[in-house]
Formats: structure tokens, C-alpha cells, sequence
């Protein structure tokens, strides 16, 4: 009996350490080297499934995953990241300051901006779309928008809503806050009508409150998501190369599916990673 309980002691042991036996994911990783690189990146704290700080201060989502794939390729290990928020209207200001080494945070490669900073990509192409409250039967698509004085929101830097006032719904009334989680607010107190992003960041909300809000119509554009850098940064090669490197070996699939697969949302193919987006 005595060998029996030291046996059972030893088992629950190694049960508890996280030996491999009992199906452990292993040994803890490395703690950082004090002396390592460092990257500060920019990301959005209030997109589900795209960029999130969650209320434990954790940060998830799929710009925050290729984030961290790409600054393991460049040699900086995941305890020397600083994720920093970088909200629509200051990315080319944070930089072109300096503020932040790089920028993963739902940013769209437009014409307009690589004439203020380099882009690598795309590792992501979404569509903009429309949510409205679940009780909403009136707004179809954008273009029902504009029979009515409807009020549209979006966020201030980001090109959106003046997409649906200026190719759909002349008649719109746009309201434009600094982030989408403020935009999100004002439509469930009814203060607005609709709210106009990408897809896959509607469908993230629409998936955390589907009692509340749903996704409308089709969508109406092509957003081809970029890794930002300022101007002349020599790494923007190496970045290129980790994101191509990241489709090839099977990583994109699997952050894409862990990120926003969990919100219905219809996984697109992988892009083609331009040598000049």
C-alpha cells in the first residue's frame, strides 16, 4: 500500500510539472534577453478578432499574430514587443515620429498613403460593409442609405464613410469619432444608424452582441491590409519575406482561422505579398 501512494504522489508530480506524459504543452518559454532588439508596434485595442486589448491586458487578434510572426523573423523575441494603440487618423504621424517601428492595425494600402510611409503586403484583403442594430430592417446596403437622413459613423482617418457618402448616399449625415468601440456605443444608444468599416471588423462585433447588431448587404470594396513602416526603413524587405514565408508554411491559415474563423466570418485565400504593394 506504502508503494502504491508514492507511486500515485509521483504520478500527480509529474502530472503537475508538465512533464509530457500527460499531454502538457511543455516547458515555459525562455524569458527575453534583457539586451535583445525590441519592436514597438502599432495595432487597434478595440477590434474583435482584429485587434484587441482584452480586459486582462492581453492583446489578440489576427494584425496582433502577424505581428508577432513577422518580429520573430526579424530575431526579436515576444517578450521584447511593445504593442502600442494606433488609431486611424495618427498612424503615418506615429511613424514618421518614430513612435512606432511598425504598424499592423487593419491599415488599408491606398495610394495616398505610401506617399507618406512603405508598406508590406498584403497579408489580408477585407471589404467594407455596414452594421446596423438587429431590429434595423430599412438599411439593406449602402445605397438604401440614401433615401433617408441617416445617420452613418466611422472613424476619423480611416476612409470608409467618405467612400459611402461620396460613390452611395450623397444625402448621409457622416459622424466621425476617434475610435470604432465609440462609433459602437453611439449605435446601440440608437444616437446613429449605421456603422461603416471593413468586414471582417463588423463581423467581430456583430459576433460578440449578435443580439444587437448584425452585418448588412455585400461588400463594397477591396481592402488590401499593409504592414506600415516609415519611409526608407531598411527592414521593409525582411518584412516582405516574413510574410510571404508566413503563407507558404501554413501560418497564415491557422491565424486566420484562430482569429476571425470564431466569428463566422467567410476565410478569404491567402494574397499574393507584392514586391511593391
Amino acid at each position: 500500500m506504502r508503494q502504491f501512494r508514492a507511486l500515485s504522489v509521483a504520478l500527480t508530480m509529474l502530472a503537475v510539472t508538465g512533464c509530457g506524459v500527460f499531454g502538457s504543452s511543455g516547458p515555459a518559454e525562455e524569458p527575453p534577453p534583457p539586451n535583445g532588439p525590441k519592436l514597438t508596434i502599432g495595432i487597434k485595442f478595440d477590434q474583435p478578432g482584429v485587434g484587441l486589448r482584452t480586459a486582462s491586458g492581453a492583446f489578440e487578434g489576427l494584425d496582433v499574430e502577424v505581428a508577432r510572426y513577422i518580429a520573430r523573423e526579424l530575431g526579436v523575441h515576444p517578450g521584447n514587443i511593445t504593442f502600442v494603440e494606433a488609431r486611424s487618423g495618427d498612424r503615418e504621424a506615429m511613424l514618421e515620429q518614430g513612435k512606432v517601428d511598425m504598424i499592423a492595425a487593419s491599415y488599408s494600402i491606398t495610394d495616398a498613403r505610401k506617399q507618406k510611409v512603405d508598406f508590406a503586403g498584403p497579408y489580408f484583403v477585407a471589404g467594407q460593409s455596414l452594421l446596423v442594430r438587429k431590429a434595423n430592417s430599412d438599411i439593406t446596403g449602402p445605397e438604401s442609405l440614401d433615401y433617408s437622413d441617416w445617420k452613418l459613423c466611422s472613424v476619423t482617418g480611416s476612409t470608409p464613410a467618405q467612400r459611402v457618402k461620396d460613390s452611395y448616399a450623397r444625402s448621409v449625415t457622416l459622424e466621425q469619432f476617434s475610435s470604432y468601440s465609440e462609433c459602437l456605443s453611439a449605435l446601440e444608444r440608437g444616437d446613429l444608424d449605421a456603422l461603416t468599416t471593413d468586414d471582417v471588423i463588423l463581423a467581430g462585433y456583430a459576433a460578440q452582441q449578435p443580439d444587437k447588431f448584425k452585418l448588412v448587404g455585400k461588400p463594397f470594396s477591396t481592402e488590401r491590409y499593409g504592414v506600415g513602416v516609415r519611409k526608407g526603413d531598411e527592414r521593409l524587405g525582411k518584412i516582405t519575406a516574413a510574410l510571404r514565408k508566413m503563407i507558404s508554411d501554413g501560418s497564415w491559415n491557422r491565424i486566420v482561422s484562430d482569429s476571425v474563423g470564431k466569428s463566422g466570418y467567410k476565410i478569404p485565400e491567402p494574397p499574393q505579398v507584392a514586391e511593391n504593394p
